[in-house]
């Protein structure tokens, strides 16, 4: 095969993923708690050079790396996948089921039949039987859950919920409105590392192996948590829409390049050596 058409296809095989990620983002632009999806683009070249130095070689240069394949080297490739959890914007609902977070690595817990999932989408309603669940009916956890299993669970004479900035859950009883009555407190997790958090789908994370009680660092003494308020996606649509421009533009001058490997070149190539020449 020809390097240069096997440079082009890696090209626009990157191109493609590039693509995907993009759309991914632009049809989550209006997804409660959305967070970012990015790639780092990359080639074989720089990933060489950036392990070079532990490579088990006498002569640790860029000579003692002669017989790498230079055209094949330079072919870009997605060297990582990253999602940006930077904060979205804040939007007031006036719902008192509506939950944000303000700090970034924070997570509300949920229960779902694959096991407990975080997310940031805090738009929750009550079900039939009083529990307070995710908008796909999740029961969201409060923090006592491990020692009693049980969802939040709400009366139906609870009127005037409030929920204060630590998860704690309080109503006003209707026969003594100005009676606070507690019902329960959020569970409210910390993440470390964020980049561990693998994707699930309905705006869900997980953890490699699942969510453990022991991988939880449960906040109590915390002040993030916004009542009538929803963090929206944290997707940028200007600079989405520049970079798939961009990326559309590059997959048609690979394609062009293709062209010219495959017809250009080799019909020169077939009549030069096709040719006879007194």
């Amino acid at each position: 095969m020809q390097n240069g058409f096997y440079a082009v296809t890696g090209a626009m095989v990157t191109q493609f993923n590039r693509l995907d990620q993009i759309s991914n983002n632009l049809a989550n632009l209006n997804t409660n708690g959305y967070k970012q999806q990015n790639h780092v683009i990359g080639d074989f070249m720089r990933i060489y050079q950036e392990k070079r130095d532990t490579l088990p070689l006498a002569n640790q240069t860029k000579e003692a790396a002669a017989f790498l394949n230079r055209s094949i080297n330079r072919v870009p490739h997605v060297v990582e996948e990253f999602k940006d959890f930077s904060m979205g914007p804040m939007e007031s609902t006036g719902n008192p089921l509506d939950l944000a977070l303000g700090d970034k690595d924070l997570f509300f817990a949920v229960e779902t039949p694959g096991g407990i999932r975080l997310t940031r989408d805090g738009a929750f309603k009550l079900d039939e039987e009083g529990r307070m669940v995710t908008r796909d009916g999740y029961p969201v956890l409060s923090s006592g859950y491990f020692k009693s299993r049980q969802p939040i669970h709400l009366p139906a004479e609870a009127v005037n919920l409030k929920i204060d900035g630590s998860g704690r859950i309080e109503y006003m009883d209707q026969t003594a409105l100005d009676t606070p009555v507690f019902v329960d407190r959020l569970m409210v997790v910390r993440v470390e590392d964020m980049q561990s958090l693998e994707a699930e789908g309905e705006n869900l994370f997980t953890m490699e192996g699942g969510v453990r009680e022991r991988d939880l660092a449960i906040v109590t003494q915390t002040s993030a948590v916004r009542q009538g308020m929803i963090e929206k996606s944290n997707v940028n649509p200007v600079r989405q829409m520049t970079e798939l421009i961009e990326t559309n533009r590059l997959v048609e001058m690979y394609q062009k390049a293709m062209n010219a490997q495959m017809d250009d070149l080799n019909s020169d190539a077939i009549n030069k050596l096709a040719s006879i020449r007194a």
